[in-house]
């Protein structure tokens, strides 16, 4: 029996605590050196795409500019159509807000990066309903937290349609949109691209973002800390599919996870944990406890328990951060695993606050990662290193060639196009209206 092989791309490591900044390897976030270094690196293991963050405003807490937010953040379709000219074959993926952005000039910068990349644009599609971010545009912070999905819907069905209003001959036609959030009318100002539409990816695991995926994305970021949850995911989201006339394989689901390697096991897990100890220092311990309870907990010890006062349901403590959901739901949490395990704050974070971690021997991730995708938690992941930018070169040289020889993973590409690399086909030309 035939294996089913995963998906795999590289993100961007970004302004986070995710990063290990002290390393002696980590390099710059800005230069364009850092960039191409994963990217290439992402090529050569044959990766389907490499993925960029976005961030609109500096991100502050407590009055103050996030400290690792001064590292800078460039715009993601500048950086990615330089890499255009560096890469041959990986896809590349661009985080753009459809809440602080117009139809007709991202679908045209899409196109663009997809005409000069010979097909490999995506782009993740997110939304904000953060008066904070929302202060840098005209419109500062006006759409309503129920609206965010339903202008991102009609912005993306506005995107297809300006893609789609040259005949297959290369011929330029009137487009007129009228809608809720949008009444436009013109000629928009490139032919189709080569994938047809730019691969788009949703990321978000609520309700409303798994609907959304499941009615117009071909890509979820998503992420679970379990195969069970992962399992769980995956059941719930695929399930959606077929009542937008949707199958099984047009939705992949690639959670954003975290590689340790080690010659041994014990050896790994040592890594591990010294590398969380590295992202999570006492002060970060704390930002990221205020973050869920909402209040100076500066007088706190982060070898100390946590806090017994309750969450701030609404906090506005930090600004220009994805809200956490529901934060006295995973205040309880933690405090279960805290009175469980014996558990201090900065190690309650450690334990509770991260991502997804496959620890161990090249050959036991491989075999983990290979169980997740036989077992449906996922169709592939979505590497996000603690290094930037030399975080992925050990999974490429050495999980990689194993995934190749058992079947698991693509030993060339077989296309040139994004959808190729996912096994997706032309999308259909949006009807005229």
């Amino acid at each position: 029996m035939s294996r089913r092989q995963m998906h795999l791309a590289a993100h961007f490591p970004g302004v986070n605590n995710t990063t290990v900044w002290a390393d002696p390897r980590s390099r710059s976030q800005i230069e364009f050196s850092s960039f191409e270094h994963l990217a290439r690196t992402a090529e050569r293991g044959l990766f389907d795409f490499f993925f960029l963050a976005e961030g609109l405003r500096l991100r502050e807490h407590k009055g103050r500019i996030h400290d690792l937010d001064v590292v800078g953040r460039p715009e993601s379709i500048t950086v990615l159509n330089a890499l255009a000219a560096v890469t041959e074959r990986l896809g590349l993926a661009a985080t753009v807000n459809a809440t602080f952005n117009e139809p007709y000039e991202l679908a045209r910068r899409f196109a663009t990066l997809d005409h000069l990349s010979g097909g490999r644009a995506a782009w993740n599609v997110v939304t904000s309903s953060d008066a904070f971010t929302g202060e840098n545009f005209r419109r500062g912070g006006y759409l309503d937290r129920a609206d965010r999905y339903t202008r991102a819907a009609e912005f993306l069905d506005t995107a297809r349609e300006l893609w789609d209003s040259w005949t297959p001959e290369g011929i330029p036609r009137p487009f007129a949109h009228r809608g809720r959030h949008f009444d436009i009318a013109g000629e928009f100002g490139l032919p189709r691209s080569p994938q047809g539409h730019p691969v788009v990816i949703q990321a978000g695991d609520s309700d409303e973002g798994r609907e959304f995926a499941a009615a117009s994305a071909d890509v979820i970021f998503t992420r679970h800390s379990s195969l069970a949850e992962g399992r769980a995911f995956y059941a719930d989201v695929k399930r959606r599919l077929a009542a937008y006339g949707r199958s099984h394989g047009d939705l992949k689901i690639m959670p954003g996870v975290g590689v340790v390697l080690g010659d041994t096991a014990a050896e790994a897990q040592e890594r591990a944990a010294e590398i969380r100890r590295q992202q999570t220092s006492p002060q970060t311990a704390l930002l990221t406890l205020e973050q869920i309870w909402g209040v100076d907990l500066s007088s706190y010890d982060p070898d100390g328990p946590l806090p017994d006062i309750d969450p701030v349901v609404d906090p506005a403590l930090t600004q220009g951060r994805t809200r956490r959901g529901d934060t006295v739901a995973i205040a309880e949490k933690w405090r279960a695993l805290s009175r469980e395990k014996g558990l201090s704050i900065r190690q309650t974070v450690i334990e509770a606050g991260g991502r997804q971690f496959f620890i161990g021997t090249p050959e036991a991730v491989a075999t983990e990662l290979e169980e997740f995708v036989r077992k449906e938690a996922a169709d592939g992941f979505i590497l996000v290193p603690h290094l930037t930018p030399g975080g992925l070169d050990e999974f490429v040289d050495r999980v990689v060639p194993l995934l190749q020889e058992r079947g698991a993973f693509r030993t060339e590409y077989r296309g040139t196009t994004l959808r190729s690399h996912l096994g997706l086909g032309l999308p259909e030309r949006v009807s005229r209206r």
